[in-house]
């Protein structure tokens, strides 16, 4: 006699661990995606605006990729390689160097680090701290950079390091030029903790950024302030680090986030949508002179991602055929535009709330409103949407669809948005809430 084993729901619940997170907030199983939507075992078809956490820049299943990777995969192309040459790499490297790095006048190497966003931080931090034979890196405050020691240190977050915290030590952090707490001249705070002798802090080897903090509530920084923070560094010997992990590769109009300030950092950080497909993969970009690895100095076994190497390939052949300016990225302009143009008319003129970002990574902060970003996240997941929230108390509603969503996808995911804001802010008025909608299924 055999006995049935637990359904779907109460699998998770019995065998996965607790640390589990987004499959809380969207508690639903689900079989297929296809360009920006989901669809459960139910049925139920989702739009995402979620786009695996910036992972699914160019959407689900792109068919440019899924077609390389099956013929691929049906000539035994190698799947796992370590750091051997192949024939895949040997792609990915040609034309990512002809169509992203040398339009953009950039000569950095190419690392392959183990595929996670996590290890291109850990490889940058500790190149600079060997480059410059100092241990102190600056990060700053609202930061997200990644879940292993080295790069959580410089995380801002105090929830992400409980367990580790003694162990988390050379960053200090600084508050970022735009914040919750307002704007804050950051330039001048460094100038006074190098300069003055008795400031405490040891020189840094590094300054790590991202361009726009993401998790942290979605706070852009200003052009000014990346090429002051250019110049800084170069004044005092110190490497600047670009994390672009998550809006890299697209999401906020150009290739790489820094393009906007006309700067070019010594160390750059890319992963999530650099695979092109959702597959693990993780670079660091390091100017020439700072390449002083040794060989075998930063490993990792799964480094060699082949399958990622031949669909990174085809997204850069898609995608980014025109060099720096290409049409890709002002579309991606032009669809931020639409989507900014919506919720200024839409939420902003109606809420109390405030809009900022760059490209497709917008968030809806509602702090002023007393509306909980976590209330409004659900109620659209009621209604057909994933989308995420983020900042410090997870008032910021993010907007982070796939680069490629159609235009009446956008408009589609903002209404029920909309929809979900007027409902939180009735229930509000009438008290405590009855029961929630019924789930309603996004159309195509």
């Amino acid at each position: 006699m055999t006995t049935q084993g637990p359904g779907p729901a109460a699998l998770f619940e019995d065998r996965e661990s607790a640390v589990r997170s987004y499959v809380r907030s969207f508690p639903a199983t689900f079989e297929s995606a296809h360009q920006e939507f989901l669809v459960s075992t139910d049925g139920t078809r989702y739009l995402d605006f979620l786009a695996g956490a910036g992972a699914l820049n160019y959407g689900h299943n792109p068919g440019f990729a899924k077609r390389a990777l099956i013929d691929y995969l049906e000539r035994d192309g190698l799947a796992h390689a370590l750091d051997l040459a192949t024939t895949a790499k040997q792609d990915f490297l040609e034309v990512f160097g002809e169509r992203v790095l040398r339009p953009r006048g950039l000569d950095h190497k190419v690392q392959f680090c183990s595929p996670s966003g996590t290890n291109a931080v850990e490889a940058a931090l500790k190149v600079a701290r060997l480059v410059t034979g100092r241990t102190n890196v600056i990060a700053f405050g609202g930061g997200f950079h990644g879940m292993s020691t080295g790069a959580l240190a410089a995380v801002g977050a105090d929830f992400y390091k409980q367990g580790l915290r003694p162990t988390l030590t050379g960053v200090t952090h600084v508050p970022y030029p735009e914040s919750p707490m307002g704007p804050f001249d950051s330039l001048d705070l460094l100038d006074r903790l190098v300069g003055d002798s008795s400031s405490g802090m040891e020189k840094p080897a590094a300054v790590l950024l991202e361009t726009v903090q993401c998790e942290g509530g979605v706070y852009v920084a200003p052009d000014a302030f990346l090429t002051g923070l250019r110049a800084w560094c170069d004044a005092h010997r110190v490497l600047l680090i670009v994390d672009d992990i998550q809006v890299g590769c697209g999401r906020t109009g150009a290739f790489f986030s820094f393009e906007r300030a006309g700067v070019t950092p010594d160390l750059i950080t890319l992963s999530k949508s650099i695979s092109g497909f959702g597959l693990p993969m993780a670079l660091l970009l390091i100017k020439p002179e700072y390449d002083v690895w040794k060989p075998g100095q930063h490993s990792g076994t799964f480094r060699g991602n082949q399958l990622a190497f031949v669909a990174a390939a085809e997204a850069v052949r898609t995608y980014w055929s025109d060099g720096a300016d290409p049409a890709f990225g002002a579309e991606v302009h032009r669809k931020g535009e639409l989507v900014v143009d919506f919720l200024q008319r839409e939420v902003v003129s109606r809420f109390a709330a405030t809009v900022r970002g760059r490209g497709l990574i917008l968030g809806i902060d509602l702090s002023a409103s007393g509306i909980a970003g976590t209330k409004i996240s659900r109620r659209c997941f009621e209604r057909g949407l994933i989308v995420e929230t983020c900042g410090r108390d997870s008032e910021v509603v993010k907007i982070l669809p796939p680069l490629t969503a159609a235009d009446s996808s956008l408009i589609q995911g903002l209404e029920i948005v909309v929809e979900a804001l007027y409902d939180e802010a009735e229930g509000m008025r009438r008290g405590p809430a009855g029961a929630a909608p019924a789930p309603v299924a996004a159309t195509a």
